[in-house]
């Protein structure tokens, strides 16, 4: 699972520092928006052939360990 995760870096000189696939401009973002949207991982592999499905699949496992971390806060 780490191994994976090595394939998500964040820099503060790309993208503003979101988190990208490693060696790239492509956003963790802009990955699950596509997946979110319906569009199939064979497509988004066809729209950035410099991408491979463990790309794809370590954007998903970086957003699921991300929201393993967040809080939700009520107001009672």
């Amino acid at each position: 699972m780490d191994t994976m995760l090595e394939r998500i870096e964040s820099n503060p000189d790309i993208m503003l520092g979101k988190p990208v696939i490693k060696g790239t401009r492509l956003t963790v973002e802009i990955i699950l928006e596509k997946l979110g949207t319906g569009v199939s991982e064979q497509e988004i592999l066809q729209d950035y052939p410099f991408l491979s499905i463990e790309d794809i699949k370590a954007a998903l496992l970086y957003a699921a360990k991300m929201l393993s971390f967040e809080e939700i806060l009520t107001a009672e």
